[in-house]
This record gives structure tokens, sequence and C-alpha cells, in this order.
């Protein structure tokens, strides 16, 4: 593994965090503007934790904890640093939290089509619960 420092994001980050998901995430959200980046920092301080070498921002993963459910989002590590443990150390971070927390299992977002995303979340454990489907509806 590469010399990394994980922290969490700051609230002036949200524009760096989002040029950081068009290179280095799968897929778009309604949420992957300013406004919805900034507002998940400002209610949970915690929840996204970023990965930086040099002081450049190399990966991130949402870890959302709502008293309920630990749900984890947006794992991504630029392409140029994949496969050097970055993935790893995020989410061990994650994980972490949830545990301090008092959660009791992480439920991974990931998109059906991304077959690298798929084998990088089984390689850290976590496993594909077919019987369960998301149901989604927007509100804008």
């Amino acid at each position: 593994m590469i010399d990394v420092r994980i922290r969490t994001a700051a609230a002036d980050e949200a524009e760096a965090v989002l040029a950081f998901w068009r290179q280095a995430a799968e897929g778009t959200s309604i949420t992957d503007d300013v406004d919805g980046v900034a507002r998940l920092i400002a209610r949970d301080p915690d929840a996204l934790i970023l990965a930086e070498c040099d002081g450049v921002l190399v990966g991130s993963v949402v870890a959302g904890y709502d008293g309920w459910r630990c749900s984890l989002y947006r794992l991504a590590v630029l392409p140029s640093h994949r496969r050097r443990g970055i993935a790893s150390a995020l989410l061990d971070a994650a994980e972490k939290r949830f545990a301090a927390v008092g959660g009791r299992r992480g439920d991974a977002m990931v998109l059906e089509a991304n077959e690298r995303a798929q084998h990088a979340w089984a390689a850290a454990g976590y496993r594909r619960e077919d019987h369960w489907r998301r149901w989604v509806k927007p509100f804008a």
C-alpha cells in the first residue's frame, strides 16, 4: 500500500469531491451536485471519508448511518491509484465508524453493470443479496 491519509471531508470540499467522482466513480446520481454533497457533510460530518496521497484526492466512500442502517456509497479510487490498498483503507475506516456507533451490517450500493466494483466488494467480504431490489422515487 502507498502512503495514504484517510480523513473526513470538509464543508468547502464539495466541488473537489464532485470533480473527483467524475474521474473515478461509475454512474451518476441526482444528488451529485454541490448542494447535495454540502448537505451530506453538514448533516453528518463523518459520513464522507476521503483518501489523500501527497495532497491529491485519490479515494472516497460515503459511510452513512441513520441510526438504523449502515449504508455505503461512492467507493471510488482514481484509476491511477487502484490496486494499492486504498479502497481497503477506506472500507476499514467506514467499518470502524459503523462499529463505533453500534452499526451491525453494512449495505453497499453497487451498480449492476460495474463488474470491477462487484469484485472489489466481494474481496472485502461483502456479498450480493439477490432477493432484495432497490425501489426509488426521485423527489425533484
